[in-house]
């Protein structure tokens, strides 16, 4: 039986803007949203050039919705 091709996630042009990203943020002139502020995280990196291709109509996969943290309550005793 012949193995089944994967799709591709994400498109071409998807990868040369976080690879376009990630040059920018090496060169230290890849810059936030509103605030402007020097970004130095890989991380935050790939999702601003994901978000660029998303708004050019490149194939990325949908946001992730934000998941909630559970936040243990601990009761104070007096």
């Amino acid at each position: 039986m012949a193995k089944k091709a994967k799709k591709r996630r994400y498109s071409k042009g998807a990868s040369k803007k976080v690879g376009r990203a990630m040059k920018k943020r090496k060169s230290g002139t890849l810059k936030s949203g509103r605030s402007g502020k020097k970004v130095k995280s890989r991380k935050q990196a790939i999702a601003i050039g994901l978000s660029e291709a998303r708004r050019e109509g490149a194939k990325v996969p949908k946001k992730s919705s934000k998941k909630r943290s559970k936040k243990s309550k601990t009761s104070k005793k007096s």
